[in-house]
């Protein structure tokens, strides 16, 4: 009998201790969701529905440099577009004097890029003495690309 009254004693007083220590924990808890509060959160940065069909961007005039053996392409887009351009892609081409194709470098943009957002193309060539002129050519994961060069861009 001494036994069972020592058990239950034992029980009781493990509950007991349980109970307390949980809601020690819960009342840290509460405090630190308040101090959470207290803190601004950062702004997420969020993404608009991509565009389909036509989606427009405008670049600055692009900067072609010979850096070693190879010849450097650089430029700044920004998205003109309401939505944002997912999989945006920039393709090179050299010609020759003759009109012949010469190669060139693609870039592919990892990330959509959201309306009014800048980006930086880095487009790198084996250079060949025969290169004369290139080209670019706009296109996107759902569609064509509408490109305009602009004077400025101003980055928002």
């Amino acid at each position: 009998m001494k036994r069972a009254r020592l058990a239950t004693a034992m029980t009781l007083a493990v509950c007991v201790g349980i109970g307390l220590g949980l809601v020690a924990e819960a009342r840290s808890w509460a405090a630190d969701a308040r101090s959470e509060q207290a803190q601004p959160t950062p702004a997420r940065k969020r993404f608009a529905p991509p565009v389909k069909g036509v989606a427009e961007i405008g670049y600055l005039k692009p900067v072609v440099k010979v850096e070693g053996k190879e010849v450097v392409t650089t430029m700044k887009i920004k998205n003109l577009s309401k939505g944002s351009i997912a999989g945006l892609r920039v393709d090179e081409f050299w010609y020759d004097r003759a009109g012949n194709m010469l190669p060139g470098d693609s870039f592919r943009s990892r990330q959509p890029i959201n309306p009014g957002e800048v980006i930086d193309v880095v487009l790198r060539t084996p250079r060949d003495p025969k290169m004369d002129r290139n080209s670019y050519q706009f296109s996107h994961a759902n569609g064509q690309i509408k490109a305009k060069v602009l004077a400025k861009i101003e980055e928002s």
